[in-house]
């Protein structure tokens, strides 16, 4: 293999594995890989993908639930200079052929129940349970002796989560990801003594790249899940096996919720951290409450760098249990206006970013890539403020403002009034068209018990401005989310745009 500076993401498990070969670098269903194995196994893969007659630069999509196999794919295609495109396990149909063609896919590595949902004429290589998949030919498969990819080389397609419009490829380098592995590490305390679980989908860039790789770069041992599995996670955690996670808002929620949460012996969960969405706080102080000793951490960010742009670290989230941090190491953000010019701290504006970690722009799309990166610096979508001492509070998307009347209404403002009320479980705040008031400021809640939608709005314009509540409460049993638990706002919009009551 021809030999570079190593700053690729490949390079990242090659540097552990010198380090410290025997140690055990991922458990997954009864299996353990050490660094030399897992190491060795990504360049048998590698070998194996360019034996298929790819080359340097094409696209090869990933479709498949969590598993050994999956990342040691996404790591043999670092390895062999090819672009990974990691597709949404849960997709089918438009959705699913659109990433396949948008990106220009050559091959798809698919598991076996998946393959029958992409479109005719995909060539396909299964990624396990079958004679012939990427996972039982490692053996056979002669080592990559190819030339190293270069840091400036593609190295993925992370598609951003589509809340608002089509989904767009954000193309990552390897320069860019270990730049991201790097301010991972710093921000988030991870060390090799840590036992994190992994349980949320690989294809989604967080657990992929804010831990999973990151921790591969410190030499810890990660146990690696289908899911977020209430049951199997509190086992590994009683066990010793495990003592940190990443997970939504919703998925701590539910563990939470548990009978047994107050009954299993979870003092050994060191690390709980969370992104994607607001963390109600009475869910947080019952967290904290129960385990004291638990240290929590607010991730932000999104698909274009990284993703992760800013944290709030344990320390601070009893000052600040609102805010999502300052930005982590090789990420510079400002808030500016809609012309690009700073506001002052305490001023709503947009926040952007200029970073190593970002993304090179859009796969395909001049436009958009060319409205989202003006002047130097990224425009992220997030209306944002940021405080006298760096911390930045995520007020609103940019495109979740609602215009109501001509008053502009922050939906997360409203959004924080309703979960102050006990019987909401869950809330979502949407702009819908409106004759009077251009949109109406309308919320959509998941019920914990017997509320009615008099009441809520009579709660919230107790906390609120009389403008600012809701003008309709519709009331659902879930809220659609992506998978990084992201709160699908336009699927709601599309859905009660008529005025609809369906529960």
């Amino acid at each position: 293999m021809t030999q570079g500076h190593g700053s690729t993401v490949d390079g990242v498990l090659r540097r552990s594995a010198r380090r410290t070969p025997a140690r055990i670098a991922l458990e997954y269903d009864g299996r353990a890989w050490t660094y030399e194995a897992l190491d060795d196994a990504v360049t048998r893969a590698a070998g194996l993908l360019r034996a298929h007659g790819l080359a340097a630069g094409d696209r090869v999509a990933a479709y498949g639930h969590n598993s050994d196999a999956y990342l040691i794919a996404f790591l043999a295609c670092a390895r062999a200079g090819l672009v990974h495109v990691p597709v949404n396990q849960n997709l089918t149909g438009d959705d699913l052929a659109y990433i396949v063609g948008q990106s220009g896919s050559a091959l798809v590595l698919a598991d076996p129940d998946l393959a029958g949902r992409l479109p005719d004429g995909t060539r396909v290589l299964p990624l396990r349970h079958t004679d012939g998949s990427l996972l039982a030919r490692l053996a056979d498969a002669p080592p990559y002796d190819g030339p190293e990819p270069r840091a400036e080389d593609l190295v993925q397609l992370l598609y951003t989560s589509g809340t608002t419009a089509s989904p767009k490829g954000a193309m990552m380098t390897h320069r860019a990801l270990v730049h991201e592995y790097l301010s991972a590490i710093t921000a988030l305390d991870l060390s090799a003594g840590d036992r994190p679980a992994h349980a949320l989908p690989l294809y989604h860039s967080a657990q992929m790249h804010v831990f999973l790789l990151p921790y591969l770069a410190v030499g810890a041992t990660s146990v690696l899940l289908d899911a977020p599995d209430g049951d199997r996670l509190f086992d590994l955690i009683e066990q010793g096996r495990v003592d940190s996670l990443f997970a939504p808002p919703t998925v701590w929620i539910a563990l939470a919720g548990r009978p047994d949460f107050a009954t299993r012996d979870l003092d050994g969960l060191r690390k709980a951290y969370y992104g994607a969405s607001v963390m109600p706080v009475p869910v947080l102080r019952r967290l904290r409450e129960r385990l004291p000793k638990l240290a929590v951490y607010n991730c932000f960010g999104q698909s274009e760098i990284g993703p992760l742009a800013t944290v709030l670290s344990p320390g601070e989230h009893d000052a600040r249990p609102e805010s999502c941090g300052r930005p982590v190491l090789f990420v510079d953000a400002r808030v500016v206006d809609e012309r690009g010019r700073d506001v002052p701290d305490g001023t709503p504006g947009e926040i952007v970013y200029r970073s190593p970690q970002l993304c090179e722009g859009y796969w395909d799309s001049p436009e958009e890539t060319a409205e989202a990166f003006r002047d130097g610096w990224f425009r992220s979508g997030d209306l944002a403020v940021r405080d006298a001492d760096g911390y930045y509070t995520i007020v609103d998307r940019v495109k979740d403002v609602i215009n109501s009347g001509g008053v502009l209404v922050a939906s997360r403002q409203v959004e924080d009034a309703l979960y102050t009320h006990e019987a909401v479980a869950e809330a979502a705040v949407v702009g819908l068209p409106d004759d009077r008031w251009i949109e109406a400021v309308t919320a959509v809640v998941v019920p914990r018990g017997d509320v009615t939608e008099d009441q809520l709005l009579a709660h919230v314009k107790e906390k609120l401005a009389p403008f600012k509540a809701p003008k309709r409460v519709f009331f659902v049993p879930e809220l659609p989310r992506n998978a990084s638990g992201k709160i699908l706002k336009r699927e709601l919009r599309e859905r009660f745009a008529g005025g609809s009551r369906d529960r």
